[in-house]
């Protein structure tokens, strides 16, 4: 009877787990979005910053930080969308949250705060 309990339990939770399904995401903002400073010191160049979002499908993210291409630091975000504006929240208190918009009409496509200057733009 026992072997039957176990054999019905493991029966139930794989048909459960297969009935389960994570709807399909097809928001605009998925995929990789980018910003490269330039940083100087009197005149002549110190380096690049460049930093990187890149944005899933399950309303996860990671966030990366590059200094001439050495990666310095990283974090996951978690991101939602509310009337086409983007809220950005970092898991690691280094970074601040964030607030953006998808500005789709510029080419390429860029994410802006709101004050309207550029953010980051799409990879």
């Amino acid at each position: 009877m026992k072997k039957l309990f176990s054999l019905l339990c493991i029966v139930g939770i794989v048909a459960i787990s297969n009935c389960t399904r994570v709807p399909e995401n097809h928001d605009p903002i998925l995929g990789i979005w980018a910003k490269t400073e330039l940083s100087s010191i009197e005149g002549k160049s110190a380096g690049t910053v460049r930093e990187e979002w890149i944005f899933n499908d399950v309303y996860l993210g990671r966030y990366q930080r590059y200094s001439d291409s050495e990666l310095i630091f990283y974090t996951d975000f978690k991101w939602s969308e509310d009337n086409g504006t983007y809220s950005i929240i970092y898991g690691d208190p280094q970074v601040t949250d964030i607030t953006v918009s998808l500005e789709k009409a510029k080419e390429p496509e860029v994410l802006t705060l709101d004050n309207g200057s550029v953010f980051a733009t799409r990879e």
